[in-house]
């Protein structure tokens, strides 16, 4: 059986950006920014890809 690998280009792009945001707010109170986006913007790209927040298009 051959099975088409897993691609959530959504969970990755949402997890992005709301990592990035967080870990820029986060980072900011710790006093730097620019470490507190990228590890926002890795962490948060992981955790949604893995939860998959769903299809684009509904029917």
């Amino acid at each position: 059986m051959n099975r088409k690998p897993h691609r959530n280009g959504r969970g990755l792009f949402l997890g992005a950006v709301l990592g990035a945001v967080v870990g820029y707010f986060a980072g900011r109170a710790l006093g730097n920014p620019a470490i507190g986006l990228v590890l926002g913007l890795l962490a948060g790209a992981a955790l949604l890809y893995r939860v998959n927040p769903g299809p684009w298009k509904r029917r």
